[in-house]
């Protein structure tokens, strides 16, 4: 990876470096989207009046014919079916593209499929990724299913688009609703799952809601710098003053930390726990809340990734733009890194040892090093140290494609959605035109991360309706299209 040029807002922060003792991940950016830390506050009262979780004898290899291969496992997937038409109407199905964990925080955190699911009547399924929530292969052991890479080889996006191809189909017929059309949906690896289903496999589904899904992030297809870029401007565009303070800190955090006392110092401005510190981890837990802040940018009070008023990147600016502060650059951080840590106040310290994984998203390391790869050279040389495999970064182009998208997916793709709010850092890999009639960009200005996914609220801002507006129109002109060709067509 070549250095950052000096206009960007983070430092320049590798995701592992080499020491002289092995591999440290201290100073880590995020370069992947990992969508969910905590739940959302739900509009209901309780889950249960979400769904029902039940479970699927999944194979555990689709592509090959070995003993191994034939083994199963328990794959969890979540229904709703209040709203359902039911199977004689043909009433569709929609499908949520399980990410990176635990598959009831994706399901608490996509309120546009369960507040449109009774103007389309459908039946809602969100479907667990193997390797993480509860579908875990190799007996629910996770000491065995995440040991070493005989195992984890069969943790993919390949496999987990087979997973979902399968479970549909038989869902379907269980169901009697083998013509039943299914619409799938996603966010943020979801998102980019969703839009690779939809290519993969027409047959299953009608089209895709792909949102905040970056598939051109990869083989500099866009520039390796667009998601700093993004994160700089957003900050900048609220306050030069903010900007400015925020790039300038990470010297003077370097400077104080190799002074005599400086960690104190630092450990004092920042209320850091007593267990751990250092000049790395502080720059790595203020990037983390910059980063977070600017992919959840949204128009209302949240509780995503942590829980934060409405427009927490002016929130942050403001704390750091405080005339009070005068000089004092730490307090000015300090105020700026509680918007996102700490803004329910209950926070007595900040542990920067914490490497808890209350969800399980644990295991998309592995997913990102063996085939989301960016930086070869030195994510390589992890993949060797942790796992003893090399990566392949040429695959998810090589399997679903990235260059001359428009020119390719105009000639063989259909009916995709690609939501983009261009204040989401991950926004500078995804789809920013229209590649077709049935292959459109949304794309909002003032958006952030998959914000059209969330639960409708009173205080949406007009922009964010008509975005959800448009959706439900290109959506429901799929189905007419599928309902139209089934009645006239095709017996």
């Amino acid at each position: 990876m070549k250095k950052m040029a000096t206009t960007f807002i983070l430092p320049y922060i590798f995701l592992f470096s080499i020491s002289s003792s092995g591999f440290s991940s201290a100073k880590i950016t995020p370069r992947f989207p990992s969508s969910i830390v905590r739940p959302e506050q739900l509009s209901v009262s309780s889950q249960t009046e979400l769904y029902e979780a039940k479970y699927f004898t999944q194979i555990l290899d689709h592509f090959n014919y070995q003993p191994q291969s034939y083994r199963t496992f328990q794959q969890r997937y979540l229904i709703n079916n209040k709203y359902w038409g039911g199977a004689d109407k043909l009433a569709p199905i929609f499908v949520y593209t399980g990410n990176e964990g635990n598959i009831e925080w994706f399901a608490q955190n996509t309120g546009f499929m369960f507040d449109t699911a009774p103007h389309f009547q459908a039946l809602l399924v969100f479907i667990e990724h193997r390797f993480y929530g509860k579908s875990i292969p190799f007996g629910g052991d996770t000491n065995v299913a995440y040991s070493n890479a005989s195992t984890l080889g069969y943790l993919s996006s390949t496999q987990a688009l087979a997973d979902y191809a399968t479970l549909i189909i038989d869902l379907k017929k269980n169901l009697s609703a083998t013509n039943s059309p299914v619409v799938v949906f996603g966010g943020s690896y979801g998102g980019m799952l969703a839009a690779w289903f939809r290519l993969k496999y027409p047959h299953v589904t009608i089209g895709a809601l792909a949102s905040s899904s970056p598939i051109l992030n990869f083989e500099n297809i866009t520039s390796p710098y667009s998601f700093t870029n993004i994160i700089t401007q957003d900050f900048r565009s609220e306050s030069e003053n903010c900007y400015k303070v925020i790039k300038g800190s990470w010297e003077q955090i370097e400077e104080t930390a190799m002074k005599n006392g400086g960690l104190e110092v630092l450990r004092k401005s920042f209320r850091i726990c007593k267990n751990y510190i250092s000049g790395g981890a502080i720059e790595n837990w203020l990037s983390t809340a910059f980063v977070y802040t600017a992919m959840t940018d949204y128009p209302t009070p949240s509780n995503f990734l942590s829980p934060m008023p409405a427009y927490p990147v002016k929130q942050m600016c403001k704390a750091i733009d405080d005339p009070a502060l005068g000089n004092d650059t730490f307090a000015k951080l300090y105020g700026a890194a509680n918007v996102y840590y700490n803004y329910t106040g209950t926070a007595a310290c900040f542990d920067l040892a914490d490497d808890s994984d209350p969800h399980g998203l644990s295991e998309w390391t592995w997913q990102h090093i063996s085939s989301f790869c960016v930086d070869y050279s030195n994510r390589a040389a992890f993949c060797k140290f942790a796992f003893d495999i090399e990566p392949r970064p040429n695959w998810i182009t090589t399997e679903f494609g990235g260059h001359n998208i428009k020119r390719v997916l105009k000639r063989f793709g259909s009916n995709i959605i690609f939501f983009n709010g261009l204040r989401d850092p991950w926004s500078g890999g995804g789809v920013l035109e229209n590649i077709s009639k049935s292959i459109v960009a949304i794309v909002a200005k003032d958006g952030a991360h998959h914000v059209d996914l969330r639960f409708a609220t009173a205080e949406d801002p007009e922009w964010l309706q008509d975005v959800r507006k448009r959706e439900v129109k290109i959506i429901t002109k799929w189905l007419s299209e599928y309902y139209h060709d089934l009645a006239h067509h095709f017996p």
